[in-house]
């Protein structure tokens, strides 16, 4: 008999997880399920489309044992029970089955789709607003996780006592969607990371940089390719430049040089490259000069200056996982680099699905997305899921959605300003090892 992929058919008939499967067309999960290394004809517990929908279970309930969160959300195959426990073991076997390409790729669906959505009052004079950053998740410390993913160094000859997962993601700013991301080992560079989706920045935006992603080559990049894709970044310490025309007293377009080593690299870089450059004043009295694609005739400098501070939006994005769905979590769960892969590429598609639901509640109650508050809406979400699964049929999914957009669009902020505050350093670094029994602080 021929083996074959995990049986299609009766994708309608999942576990009713209404506010994934609105979300997320079958078509999409049919597509991803087809990239699962594994083929069988057995049927199985825990087949990989009721697994893909583990793995999203699993960013939602942290702190739960992952056979308890399958239970919860009344995740088997069609026909045995419900109520029965699973092995722990199984259900690793499961993920392992799986993998962590459906996942990536399910995730990338989302980003590519829902990232370019766009709301009332969404752009910025006709711009998408997009941001660039990293960040780093730690994962369990063991022989596998550390050969692969690595760690940073201390003061002393020691590493850190946790491996390092690097994240690069491209988000959008107004919506708060993570339209795409790379992960890698710690030792990979950022910039480099993100060179990989830089090709895929939608037309008609401007993306945001930290001034650790400065690189000609990455920026040129951007701009000369698509329609209208500009960037913003903050200038390079001791950058030297030639001025060629001055705006006003605050905004000047410049030439710089191309550096040999980029040049090395990518020979159809050109000698020299030019960029506008405004200074602005911060709140905290500072002085910051910020370079920019944009055209000076179509963006006064003003606009200009005050629109790098939404820069910090991609890092809201990273607290928001980080503390509200990872419940500030020491490491990640998985021990293994396949299902590590797996649970992170779970959490962005599971963020993705709580950021789009947030944001199609305030379109339908006439607000704005970033105005909904992101750990509210989660743990309302995450509530409301685990009563659906037990309850009501599938026919009245349509309606339990609309109920469920109505109760997140009362979870909104108010109109107010968000407060200026300098970065701060929270935790200094220590020569001593952490103690890895002891639990996070609440």
């Amino acid at each position: 008999m021929q083996a074959r992929l995990f049986d299609l058919d009766d994708l309608h008939s999942f576990s009713d997880l209404s506010t994934f499967t609105q979300n997320i067309p079958i078509e999409w999960v049919e597509s991803a399920l087809h990239l699962a290394d594994n083929a069988t004809i057995r049927r199985r517990r825990l087949p990989a489309d009721q697994v893909l929908w583990l793995v999203l279970g699993m960013a939602l309930f942290r702190n739960e044992p992952v056979a308890e969160v399958a239970r919860r959300l009344n995740i088997c195959a069609q026909g045995l029970a419900s109520d029965q426990l699973l092995a722990a073991s199984g259900v690793s076997k499961a993920r392992q089955r799986l993998g962590c390409a459906p996942v990536e790729w399910l995730f990338r669906q989302t980003g590519a789709t829902w990232g370019r959505e766009r709301y009332p009052g969404d752009d910025w004079q006709g711009l998408q607003v997009l941001a660039v950053d990293g960040a780093v998740l730690r994962t369990p410390d063991t022989p596998e996780l550390r050969a692969h993913f690595g760690s940073g160094n201390t003061s002393t000859a020691r590493q850190t006592p946790y491996p390092m997962m690097r994240v690069v993601a491209l988000m959008n700013v107004r919506s708060h969607v993570v339209l795409d991301a790379q992960l890698s080992p710690y030792r990979h560079n950022e910039m480099r990371l993100a060179a990989d989706f830089i090709d895929r920045v939608p037309d008609h935006s401007i993306t945001l940089f930290d001034k650790g992603f400065w690189s000609a080559d990455l920026l040129c990049r951007l701009a000369d390719q698509g329609t209208a894709r500009h960037w913003l970044i903050p200038a390079r310490k001791n950058v030297v430049t030639e001025t060629l025309e001055t705006y006003n007293d605050h905004d000047r377009l410049v030439r710089m040089r191309v550096s040999p080593q980029a040049q090395r690299k990518n020979p159809a870089l050109p000698e020299t490259w030019t960029a506008r450059v405004v200074d602005t004043v911060t709140d905290q009295g500072t002085l910051r000069t910020i370079l920019t694609s944009l055209p000076a005739a179509d963006y006064d400098t003003e606009a200009v200056a005050a629109l790098y501070d939404e820069r910090w939006e991609i890092e809201v994005g990273f607290r928001d996982i980080k503390s509200a769905l990872q419940h500030n979590a020491l490491t990640l769960r998985s021990k293994t680099v396949v299902l590590a892969y797996q649970e992170v590429w779970g959490l962005l598609l599971a963020y993705n699905v709580i950021r789009r639901e947030a944001s199609q509640a305030a379109l339908a109650h006439g607000v704005d997305p970033t105005r909904i508050r992101f750990k509210f809406a989660y743990q309302y979400i995450a509530a409301q899921l685990i009563v659906m699964a037990a309850a009501q049929p599938l026919s009245k999914t349509g309606a339990r959605l609309s109920e469920l957009r109505a109760g997140v669009a009362q979870l909104c902020l108010d109109h107010r300003s968000r407060p200026g505050r300098p970065r701060a350093v929270k935790m200094s670094k220590t020569r001593y090892p952490v103690n890895k029994q002891a639990s996070p602080l609440k």
